[in-house]
């Protein structure tokens, strides 16, 4: 398939929509983790984890016109970009150290993504 400016140009602002709802959906992950924290069905408890369904029941609906748009392989190899945000969570809100492995395993994954994008163009 032969691609046009106006072609490319619709596809990187789903790409760029991808990566906003990943970015989102990767904040479930820390609700997630901030719930955990609380005695099981107390204020804040509940609280995160409406946030942690809301965000999911968000990214559902998003993910599908995102799907609708970009090819399959595309937006599913995307999704790996996860792990980079998990480690960038886990420093700066819980203080977690990153170790060596963390990083490559993230720069193998991320060009893991970038081939597999490359391979659908």
């Amino acid at each position: 398939m032969k691609l046009t400016k106006s072609n490319e140009k619709g596809l990187l602002k789903y790409f760029i929509v991808l990566h906003v709802e990943l970015f989102v959906l990767s904040l479930s992950g820390v609700c997630s983790k901030l719930a955990a924290g609380y005695d099981f069905l107390s204020f804040k408890f509940i609280f995160w984890y409406a946030l942690v369904i809301l965000n999911l029941g968000v990214y559902a609906i998003v993910w599908q016109q995102i799907i609708k748009h970009l090819p399959l392989t595309t937006a599913y190899a995307n999704k790996a970009v996860g792990i980079a945000w998990g480690i960038v969570w886990g420093v700066f809100i819980f203080h977690e150290q990153i170790k060596w492995n963390m990083i490559l395993g993230a720069v193998i994954v991320i060009i893991g993504v970038v081939l597999v994008v490359r391979a659908d163009e």
